[in-house]
C-alpha cells in the first residue's frame, strides 16, 4: 500500500504490483522468489502471518525461495535501559517469531534453506527517539499501551540518562525457505 515505495521499486526493477500479501494476483507456482522483509512483525490480526506465508508458498515454483525477516521487534532488545523501560509493555507473542514462521512455512511445503544476520546500522535508539516513537504510535507491533500507558512509558524514558545517546544497533535476522 506504499505508493511512494512502489515508484522507487519500479525505477529499480521494472514491473511492480501493489497487492494484499495474503492474496497475490499470481497463479500457482508462478515465481522463483518471494520476499517479505519488514512485514510479518506488523501483522497482529490472527491468522495473518500464516496467510502471508501460505500465499508465498502457493505462488513459488518448485525450488523457489521465500526470504523474510523474523524476530524483527525482538532484535531491538539490545540489553539497554530503553529495553528495560519497554519490558512491562511488550506484546506477549511476536507475530514474526522464528518458531511460528518456520511452522507456517512447513505447513506450506517450505523447508528452511538458510539464514543470515545483519546489523541495522544507525538504528540504535536514544531515549529521546524512543519517546518520540511511542508518541507517534511507531511501536504498535511490539508494545501494548492501554489508557495512559504510553505517557507513563514516555515519562520513564525521559528519566533515563544520556537522552540523546543512541544505544547499540539491533541485529536483524533473515530466514530463507525453499519449496521442495
Amino acid at each position: 500500500a506504499a505508493h511512494g515505495m512502489a515508484v522507487v521499486a519500479r525505477q529499480r526493477v521494472g514491473a511492480v504490483v501493489l497487492a494484499d500479501a495474503r492474496r497475490l494476483p499470481l497463479p500457482d507456482a508462478a515465481v522463483d522468489a518471494v520476499s517479505a522483509v519488514w512485514l510479518l512483525h506488523l501483522l497482529r490480526e490472527p491468522g495473518a502471518v500464516r496467510a502471508v506465508v501460505a500465499e508465498a508458498a502457493r505462488v513459488l515454483r518448485p525450488g523457489g525461495v521465500f526470504v523474510t525477516t523474523v524476530d524483527k521487534d525482538a532484535a531491538h532488545d539490545v540489553g539497554s535501559d530503553i529495553d528495560a523501560a519497554f519490558a512491562p509493555y511488550l506484546a506477549p507473542t511476536p507475530a514474526d517469531g522464528t518458531d511460528l514462521v518456520v511452522a507456517h512455512a512447513a505447513e506450506g511445503g517450505l523447508d528452511v534453506a538458510g539464514d543470515a544476520f545483519f546489523t541495522g546500522h544507525g538504528q540504535g535508539r536514544s531515549p529521546v527517539s524512543a519517546a518520540h516513537g511511542v508518541r507517534r504510535g511507531y511501536y504498535t507491533s511490539r508494545l501494548v499501551l492501554p489508557g495512559d500507558a504510553a505517557e507513563e512509558l514516555v515519562r520513564s524514558l525521559a528519566a533515563l540518562p544520556d537522552q540523546d545517546r543512541r544505544r547499540a544497533d539491533p541485529e536483524y535476522r533473515l530466514l530463507a525457505f525453499r519449496r521442495g
